[in-house]
Formats: structure tokens, sequence, C-alpha cells
């Protein structure tokens, strides 16, 4: 019968340097199982045994037995070798990311999205540069090139033919007559129910609002009116849009330049600013409307400030009806525009910190940084 395997005896400092390996059971974890390993062997166990201890191999423990033999405590750290040459270059990797990056089916592959086993199989048999790989190794490659999976997202491209001259008009006015130049749109369906929102509360212990989804008092609309050049943002609640509702909204933005030189109202496309009626009001009272074009209301500047409408009065709240939510949103611009900063008071602002940055750099000799 074979000799059983068992580690030789240990010197005083052997065994109390594993002992205090295994005590403390930090560093490594692989100096640590062998450590085990090794102690166990010394105290009369089997490789069998060991094995079941250390869920290992029995194979693996007489391996470890027997490197401790030859090399003493040196055998518990592990020897890291260099691993196989790399079989992907570079370019390889970069022929993957591009044909993980284009839709299979520009590939002539009959799917809309790879999945990384259709991908490595692509790669592998199908491909122009064919490249062998496994599916944790293109995974890895995906992951150090930030290639992730991610849905698909939808936009509406502008189809108006006048894209580029309505855009060219409204930067025109905005830059050079900003005093002059209003904006306007509406902001909605305006609902009641409980919103969800966000706000400070105790750790654990949220604000909590009733859940009800049933609109039961219908929508209204807010009709909006800004002043690019006073920051200045009023408006009325409405039941619809309608043509008539905004000529009320246009004729209050004439009311706010009664001096009856040319003002530029920017709006969209919607078939209710842009009737008959409302061109001629607009061609007796020396307003240019602005439209921005078909798909492209981001060009209205009032889009940016309907965001703070929904944030600190729409979202969170609990209003008990329109009369209610309405007078909350009169509230809120009138402390909005009560605090605007006014143009005067930013370039003053502005003005400031490039004297503090100068200063600053005239004393310490640090470079100076952009503003704030």
């Amino acid at each position: 019968m074979a000799e059983l395997v068992r580690v030789r005896r240990l010197s005083g400092l052997e065994g109390q340097q594993l002992l205090r390996i295994t005590r403390r059971g930090t560093g490594s974890p692989i100096r640590l199982r062998r450590a085990m390993v090794v102690l166990a062997s010394a105290g009369g166990n089997t490789a069998p045994a060991i094995a079941r201890l250390v869920q290992a191999d029995e194979d693996t423990i007489r391996q470890v037995i027997h490197r401790f033999n030859e090399m003493g405590m040196a055998s518990l750290d592990s020897q890291w070798a260099g691993g196989r040459p790399r079989q992907i270059s570079s370019d390889e990797d970069q022929f993957i990311v591009e044909t993980a990056t284009t839709r299979p089916e520009k590939l002539g592959r009959s799917f809309t999205r790879w999945s990384i086993r259709k991908l490595a199989d692509h790669l592998c048999l199908h491909a122009t540069r064919r490249v062998r790989i496994g599916r944790e190794r293109l995974r890895q490659i995906l992951h150090r090139y930030r290639i992730t999976f991610q849905p698909t997202k939808t936009w509406e491209e502008s189809t108006d033919a006048d894209r580029d001259a309505k855009l060219a008009r409204i930067e025109h006015v905005s830059s050079h007559f900003p005093q002059r130049v209003f904006a306007f749109d509406e902001f909605g369906p305006l609902v009641i129910r409980p919103q969800a929102g966000t706000g400070w509360a105790p750790a654990g212990r949220p604000r909590r609002l009733p859940a009800n989804y049933h609109k039961l008092h219908g929508v209204r609309q807010f009709h909006g009116c800004y002043s690019l050049g006073d920051d200045q943002l009023w408006g009325v609640v409405r039941r619809r849009k309608s043509a008539a509702n905004t000529l009320a909204a246009l004729t209050s933005i004439r009311a706010a330049r009664p001096d009856g030189a040319p003002i530029y109202v920017i709006l969209d496309n919607l078939s209710a600013h842009k009737g008959h009626k409302i061109r001629a009001w607009a061609a007796r009272n020396r307003v240019e409307l602005c439209f921005t074009p078909t798909y492209a209301s981001w060009a209205n500047p009032i889009e940016a400030q309907f965001g703070p409408l929904r944030t600190f009065v729409i979202a969170g709240s609990n209003h008990p009806n329109h009369p209610a939510l309405t007078r909350q949103l009169q509230a809120y611009l009138r402390w909005r525009n009560a605090n605007a900063r006014h143009p005067d008071v930013l370039a003053a602002q502005r003005r400031e910190r490039a004297r503090i940055r100068s200063e600053r750099q005239r004393r310490w000799g640090q470079p100076a940084t952009h503003a704030a």
C-alpha cells in the first residue's frame, strides 16, 4: 500500500507562523487555505479529510503538502505567472468594438441586436475578419471599451424645410433685441391628483401621499408668457388650448411693451398659434411671430422655465382642486419674478468674479479659472 502523504515535521517557528495565519484569517485567501492544509496535515489528518475541510480536491491537497515539504513557508505564497501570450491584438479589439456597435442587419444577420453568444459566433464564423474569442473574453473587451447593453432611444428629427432659417431668426432677435423678445407656450396638462416628488425628510421616513390615479377634476393648461430681457414669467390657467386663448396671451405680451415699437414672440407651430386672426392681429400691432421649426420646440426659451414649475409646484403636491393649484402656481410666479436676477446684477457679479480671479493670480501666481 502506498505511503500516506503527510507534511514533514514542523519547526517551532513554522508552527507559530501557520497558527498565526489560520487564527487571524487575514491576507490572501490562497495563503490562508494552504496554511490550513499544512497545519491539518501536521496534526495527523489524511488528505481526504483535509479535502473535505477546505472543500478542495484530494490531489490538490497532496500537491500543497509536497510543495511545502520542498519549499517550506515560501510555498504558501502564490506564484503568479505571466499567463498565456495575448492572442487578440489591439486592431482586433477595435474590430470587435466596431462590430458590436453595428446593427446586425447591416452585416447580413437576421436579427436586430447582438447577444454575447451571437456576437461571438459572428466574429468566429461570419465576419469578414474572423476572430476566435470566448464569450467571457468578449464581455471583458466590451467592458474595457465602455460598450454597455442599453435600451434603444427614439427622437423626432425636424423635417421642416425652413429649419435653419427659423433657428437663425430666433438666434438673431434673441441676441440683438433681447429686451423686445418674448416667448409663449402652453404647459400641461395640469391634473388634480397626488404627484410624486422629492424633498427633505428624516432618514427612512419619507413623506407619503395617498394614491389616486383618477382625473376627477378634468385637465387644465397653463398659458405662459416669458420676457427674455427682463426674465419675467407670467400666465393664466385655461381649460383648453385655443386660438382665442393664444390671442389673449399675445395681447398681454404686447401690453408689456406699450410703446408701439416692434416686438418678437417665439412660439411653436401649434395650429392654435398661427390662425388667420392671430396673423392679422400681429401685423396690425407690429408683432413678429417667430415660429420654432417642426419637432424643435426646444428652441423656445420658455421651455426651460417650465421645469421649475413642475419641480416646485406640481411635484410632491396634493392639491384639492384646480383653483387651489392655480393659486399655488401664481404665488410661485410672484416669488420667482421678485427674485429674478436682473441682467445688470449678473453682469456686476461676473465683473466681481473676474476681479477676484485676477487679484488671486497677481498675488499667488495662480492661473485664472473659468467663471462659476
